[in-house]
């Protein structure tokens, strides 16, 4: 099940969710897709201490990102179970 949308720093550690859409301009939204961000992926939350930078896991890969560009990925929350 698919929650609402928010912003990737919004999630806890260990959430799943998928990219639902972009609110940066042009240039993050090429570098976010550049990384592995396209619409639909699930990435996965390691680490989100609330301040400093987000680290998650997306497409096999670990992602580090600063809070701004994490408060521009919308993503829906994936609820197992």
């Amino acid at each position: 099940m698919q929650g609402e949308p928010k912003a990737i720093s919004e999630l806890k550690v260990n959430s799943h969710a998928l990219v639902d859409h972009f609110t940066g301009g042009k240039e993050l939204i090429n570098r976010l897709l550049v990384l592995g961000f396209t619409l639909g992926t699930e990435i996965e939350v390691i680490q989100n201490y609330g301040k400093g930078p987000i680290i998650l896991s997306v497409k096999d890969s670990r992602v580090a990102l600063g809070r701004g560009e994490a408060n521009k990925i919308m993503v829906r929350e994936l609820k197992y179970g």
